[in-house]
């Protein structure tokens, strides 16, 4: 039974991370597009509203319905029924005046939001995003039913429904908009709308797989149960937990969007300038999403290894996965980072039809590296049971970002606004790396193989540099710019993966049973040192 049980389980967190895999790359992908409709100055516009919607889908997603299943789980498994019914009707009249809230604050505040960010025309696009706030609080309560019962398709199908037609209704306004002349603000709007939208539709899936439950969610005495203070109190606390713990990346764009646009302005670039250098500061969130899905992925997997391992207490084996998870993320971080910044410019042209503030984007390629393993950190804390430090940690990194930015931009423009990040997301790392340090009482990295990945990571770096520019001698029949620097980021992420990947396994970073654990692993075996193959 309990076999049975767990590969139910098993089989649906697989559904609910291919869900999550897909909604995360639709998310990254649609916004190369969107900005080649737009132009530069149409991305500023919407990338400045977008970390709004980023915290709701944080918090309808990645924080509440977790904290909500988990307490439902173990409701279920004690036969309470009657404590079930109260955590459900309790986060109803519980999460909905707080979603009330939110929605009023953020309408009716839209206009002086817009002021402080520097630029008032945005206040249209803050009013139409608010609105998300009104369905995010049933959207978590019900995807926490659902996946407190072992049910992860109604989760996964409002996911990809939401972002399928969120993602439409995007491309669509941008298209038709652009065509009949309106301005890049209505876009946005429309923009925003698509996301208002694509949030009702999943609300409804959710409805619509919850109409043949058999308890309410509206009963009035779950207000006045002497339990439902203490049981608020809990899923409001490790619900922000989590979800902070999901916005890591947001929050830094969130200060970007508060304040670099303006600081722009108060440092004399004139208000056109500053919109466009914005966007084009922007167009490294796509690259730097995509870069850190396998990671974030990668992370999401060694949670359950770590919980399970400190449950027996089996020492050896925790370390053996820390140790093992802290060098992957290593490994595919920075393997990405600098894979990017050697094929800069042409990944810049491919996607983006020039190559305008590459030298800005390859400073914030560093944040591929720096989240790989903070997420990987972070889930091991997770794991170990220590989820508060790093919330606070990610809170005071929001605010020494927005305080960085300020000092910084002045000085180096838009590049200190990559910079205050970089700083921050260095600060976070080395005290989360400080605190598992402490908690796990052993070394927890093996320098030797650290320098083996940096020292292959530069010889790819280099390899690129050189291939680029003959590659450019051979394009030379071809006029389309784009089209050549496509070839040549193509072949170069080819070319340079395949040399990366060599190095790093002939200096024996990776043993044959780690290999086996990573995707294409069975192949990856053939690259290691004669002497290693067979050896387990």
């Amino acid at each position: 039974m309990k076999t049975s049980q767990s590969n139910v389980w098993f089989k649906g967190a697989f559904i609910l991370m291919l869900a999550a895999l897909i909604t995360k790359v639709l998310s990254a992908v649609y916004r190369i597009p969107f900005q080649n409709i737009v132009g530069d100055k149409g991305f500023y516009i919407y990338q400045q509203v977008y970390p709004f919607y980023g915290v709701i889908i944080a918090l309808s997603t990645y924080g509440f319905p977790v904290v909500l299943s988990k307490l439902y789980m173990e409701m279920k498994v004690e036969g309470n029924q009657s404590g079930i019914n109260r955590l459900v009707s309790s986060s109803f009249y519980l999460f909905f005046p707080i979603g009330i809230a939110a929605f009023l604050i953020l309408f009716f505040n839209a206009g002086r939001l817009a002021t402080w960010m520097g630029d008032p025309y945005l206040a249209s696009l803050l009013k139409v995003i608010s609105f998300a706030f009104l369905f995010s609080p049933l959207t978590a309560i019900l995807r926490g039913i659902f996946q407190g019962e072992g049910n992860m398709i109604p989760t996964a199908v409002s996911q990809v429904s939401e972002q399928l037609l969120r993602v439409g209704i995007i491309l669509f306004v941008a298209v038709f908009f652009s065509y009949k002349r309106y301005s890049l603000y209505a876009i946005g709007s429309g923009a925003m709308f698509g996301s208002v939208i694509g949030g009702l539709l999943s609300l409804l899936v959710l409805i619509y797989f919850y109409r043949k439950k058999s308890f309410s969610l509206f009963r009035v005495s779950a207000l006045f149960h002497k339990e439902n203070r203490l049981l608020s109190k809990r899923v409001i606390f490790e619900g922000i937990t989590i979800s902070i713990s999901s916005m890591l990346l947001i929050l830094l764009q969130l200060a970007d969007s508060l304040n670099l646009y303006a600081l722009l302005i108060e440092n004399g670039v004139a208000d056109e300038t500053a919109k466009v250098m914005k966007g084009i500061y922007d167009r490294g969130q796509p690259l730097i999403q995509i870069g850190s899905i396998i990671s974030t992925s990668m992370a999401l997997s060694i949670v359950p290894l770590i919980t399970k391992n400190r449950q027996k207490e089996s020492k050896k084996d925790l370390m053996e996965n820390i140790h093992f998870s802290l060098l992957v993320s290593y490994f595919i971080g920075l393997g990405a980072t600098v894979g990017l910044i050697g094929i800069i410019n042409e990944t810049n042209r491919m996607l983006f039809e020039n190559d305008a503030g590459s030298h800005v984007l390859a400073i914030l390629f560093f944040i591929i590296f720096f989240n790989a393993i903070i997420v990987t950190v972070m889930s091991i804390l997770q794991g170990l049971g220590h989820s508060f430090y790093p919330a606070i940690l990610i809170i005071f990194g929001f605010i020494g970002k927005y305080v960085l930015n300020i000092c910084l931009v002045s000085s180096y423009g838009i590049a200190g606004a990559a910079y205050a990040s970089l700083i921050i997301l260095f600060i976070i790392l080395l005290l989360m790396v400080v605190k598992l340090r402490r908690i796990v009482k052993e070394p927890i990295i093996d320098l030797k193989q650290i320098a083996i990945i940096i020292g292959a990571s530069f010889v790819m770096l280099l390899v690129l540099k050189g291939y680029i520019p003959l590659s450019s001698l051979l394009l030379e029949f071809i006029e389309n710019n784009r089209i050549k620097s496509a070839i040549q980021a193509l072949s170069g992420v080819m070319i340079g993966g395949i040399v990366y990947v060599f190095l790093v396994l002939r200096g024996n970073v990776f043993k044959e049973k780690e290999l086996l654990l990573l995707p294409l692993g069975s192949k990856l075996i053939w690259f290691l040192p004669k002497r290693r193959k067979g050896t387990k």
